[in-house]
């Protein structure tokens, strides 16, 4: 019973060997399988990097503003009696728009103009009286006070009847009537908009890293997305003395001419303050730059070797520092060295050493001036 209880248990020792070795055997095989595998090639395009040398320049947001802009408004309470404007015109200043009704004001303007030349009468009247020393001080002092204040009424009248009168305080172009014939208007009731517009301002904000580049006086590119021939050249003619709390960004303000009146007050630019001299850079597009939380990288084509030693053609990935962009274009200011040769399209399927075939019968956009066609 001893022997063949020794014998039994010799034999399962013996079996569970020979299981062991062969599953070793196997998972030996399928390890040395793995490793050479090699992922088939992913299809990218790529462009030949070079050094090109781009102006130093911040790109901004704007907001363009009316040098001289108001909605002019009625100043005293009257019935419009005549409206001397058409919406949409230029005016000069002192062109004559609304003129309410002044009737009451005329009569009182008479009433004073009245009372204005008797008491004209009376104080010369009493100046000779006094100078012969026939009346008092007191007398003479009481006639000319009440001929300062008849001229004074008069005065009033008729600045009153002035006010009525609504002129346009500055040269510009009117916007929509806001007012109709006949309407009773408030202090304060709009009647029209009025804006000049050549030439305007530009506002726009930039971070404050960059408030020490900012200077009176340099040059400021402008463009309207969607709005032919709008680009336009000015200068910064003020930068804000306070950085806004919120967002960190400090305003400048451009002065640019405008003759053609292509940009309108609240319209949306895009705004490139040209700091000073070309820096050098390499320019890619902008699909090649793989963008990430901890780093921006591009993936850099060249000669490697598997693991079982055999070359392929594969990729390496390489973080870069990137500037401004212009276009289709963005700046790698270092991590690409020119003459390298870097993936354009399909980063997003990329790893660093992953095998690559290079076709690049359809490039990706890589203008510094895109004109969509359907702008």
């Amino acid at each position: 019973m001893k022997k063949r209880m020794i014998l039994t248990l010799t034999g399962v020792a013996v079996f569970v060997a020979v299981i062991g070795f062969v599953k070793m055997r196997q998972v030996q095989a399928g390890i040395a399988q793995n490793a050479s595998f090699q992922m088939p090639p992913e299809a990218v395009t790529t462009v030949r990097a070079s050094e090109e040398r781009w102006p130093s320049s911040v790109a901004a947001i704007g907001t363009v503003e009316a040098v001289h802009g108001v909605t002019v408004a009625a100043d005293l309470p009257g019935l419009v009696s005549r409206i001397q404007f058409d919406s949409g015109k230029k005016v000069r200043a002192g062109d004559v728009l609304v003129r309410l009704d002044t009737r009451q004001e005329q009569a009182q303007r008479a009433a004073a103009e009245a009372q204005r030349s008797l008491s004209t009468v009376n104080f010369e009247r009493m100046k000779g009286l006094r100078e012969k020393g026939i009346t008092s001080q007191a007398e003479y002092d009481k006639a000319a006070a009440e001929h300062k204040q008849a001229v004074a009424q008069t005065g009033e009248s008729q600045a009153s009847i002035g006010r009525k009168t609504i002129r346009a305080p500055f040269s510009g172009v009117l916007g929509i009537r806001q007012v109709n014939l006949g309407q009773y208007l408030k202090p304060g009731d709009p009647i029209v908009p009025l804006q000049s517009l050549d030439p305007i301002y530009v506002n726009f904000d930039v971070p404050q890293q960059q408030v020490a580049d900012l200077r009176i006086g340099a040059d400021v590119r402008v463009t309207a997305e969607g709005i032919e021939g709008s680009a336009a050249t000015g200068k910064i003619t003020a930068v804000n003395s306070v950085v806004d709390e919120d967002t960190r960004n400090i305003q400048a303000q451009a002065t640019l001419a405008n003759p053609e009146e292509k940009l309108r007050p609240g319209m949306f630019v895009q705004a490139e303050v040209v700091l000073g001299a070309s820096n050098p850079v390499v320019a890619l597009p902008t699909s090649a730059i793989n963008y990430a939380p901890y780093g921006n990288s591009v993936f850099i084509v060249g000669d490697m070797k598997g693991k079982d030693g055999k070359p392929y053609l594969g990729v390496r990935q390489q973080f870069v520092k990137l500037g401004g962009s212009r276009g289709d274009q963005v700046a790698v200011v270092s991590g690409v060295k020119p003459g390298e040769e870097v993936v354009t399209s399909g980063v997003f399927k990329l790893r660093s050493g992953a095998a690559v075939v290079v076709n690049n019968k359809v490039q990706p956009s890589n203008n510094p001036a895109p004109k969509p066609e359907d702008s």
